[in-house]
């Protein structure tokens, strides 16, 4: 797996999410023969143990159930401890969601958007009322959940700080998930001065909101541009297919690219099923952006 991309000219890799136990020898292998160099992990990673397939949100720092949250916390600090053993500098993470006993507050928001797909273009106000009904609803409901994430989140900064790994909070594409959007700047600001976490940029996730109305994409970034420690780069095709070769889609990577900066992360995230000519196109076009910010710049992993 390490030598596939290796053989690609990554020199820097992210370990993600799907990383099994059984996997971790051979990775500990090629780091030590310095193969590749790892820049990032996903939480979880490894995998906590019985689990088998690709599960960041198995434990939710959200949950009702104060063992799940325990476990999130238990899992996130050997996620931490891996990362460090392994030389990342970034763990990134997600923070959980609000549930639903019943129907979820978006289902309507949903419907009338996929029997009206210009109604973002167009300003329909009717799809705008629905926006702000779901928008009314799930902040009505997620204040104890957001309460518990942001807890959950405390409780491993220390931890991470004592292990030199920033923690980098990734904005989501469900709507049920946590933070809601608008919340990351207050979220980080409300971080101890020297906290070691900020906010993670995923492109595909911010277009696919931004397709559906929910936020402005630059506006995002113009946000937490304070608070940015790097980004998942992925493009998204016409019918909202996410983790795409870049330059094969729809996602505004100029507008990205003005955000870039030196000393942020970049990770090209991509579906297995993209060609490997689409791995290096886009890792290609990633190198051309970088370019323009100068040599400091670090290359995509």
């Amino acid at each position: 797996m390490i030598r596939e991309m290796a053989d690609l000219g990554f020199e820097r890799v992210e370990l993600s999410h799907g990383i099994r136990i059984t996997l971790v020898p051979g990775i500990l292998k090629a780091v030590e023969q310095g193969l590749v160099k790892v820049g990032s992990t996903h939480n979880f990673c490894p995998l906590p143990m019985g689990v088998f397939n690709a599960a960041p949100n198995f434990y939710q720092p959200s949950s009702p159930d104060s063992r799940e949250r325990e476990q999130w916390v238990r899992q996130t600090k050997k996620s931490i401890d891996f990362a460090a053993q392994v030389g990342a500098s970034l763990l990134v993470c997600h923070l959980g969601s609000v549930r639903y006993f019943w129907l979820a507050p978006d289902r309507h928001m949903t419907a009338y958007l996929e029997s009206h797909p210009d109604a973002v273009k167009s300003g329909d106000k009717a799809y705008g009322a629905l926006v702000e009904k779901a928008f009314h609803k799930i902040r009505k409901t997620m204040v104890p959940y957001w309460r518990r994430t942001q807890e959950a989140v405390l409780g491993v900064l220390d931890y991470a700080e004592e292990k030199h790994v920033r923690l980098g909070l990734e904005n989501r594409e469900r709507f049920e998930e946590l933070p809601i959007d608008a919340d990351f700047p207050q979220f980080l600001a409300s971080m101890p001065a020297n906290s070691p976490a900020g906010y993670w940029h995923d492109a595909g996730h911010a277009h696919l909101k931004q397709g559906m109305g929910l936020i402005d994409h630059r506006r995002q970034l113009e946000d937490n541009a304070a608070r940015l420690l790097g980004f998942h780069l992925h493009d998204v095709d016409a019918q909202g297919h996410d983790h795409q070769a870049i330059g094969t889609g729809t996602v505004d990577f100029e507008m990205l690219s003005g955000f870039f900066r030196p000393e942020h992360l970049f990770v090209i995230e991509l579906s297995p099923r993209v060609t490997v000519d689409g791995v290096r196109a886009s890792k290609a076009r990633i190198e051309s952006l970088l370019a323009r910010i100068g040599p400091a710049a670090r290359p995509p992993a």
